[in-house]
């Protein structure tokens, strides 16, 4: 049987406009192209990291995958 591992699905909520780089720069590197693009990333400490980073901008969704 395959180890299920834990996805997150996280979508941009919020515009990254008037944003500092940083936080443009952090999206970017989630995958994330534009204003309400949904991305599927694996869940490790380095993305929640840098979900703690935009957490104003995006929602999170844990799910199995």
């Amino acid at each position: 049987m395959a180890d299920a591992t834990k996805k997150l699905e996280i979508k941009q909520v919020r515009s990254g406009i008037g944003r500092p780089e940083k936080h443009r720069r952090t999206l970017a590197a989630l995958g994330i192209r534009h204003h309400q693009d949904t991305v599927v990333q694996n869940d490790t400490p380095a993305i929640r990291g840098m979900l703690t980073q935009v957490r104003h901008l995006v929602s999170v969704r844990e799910i199995e995958g």
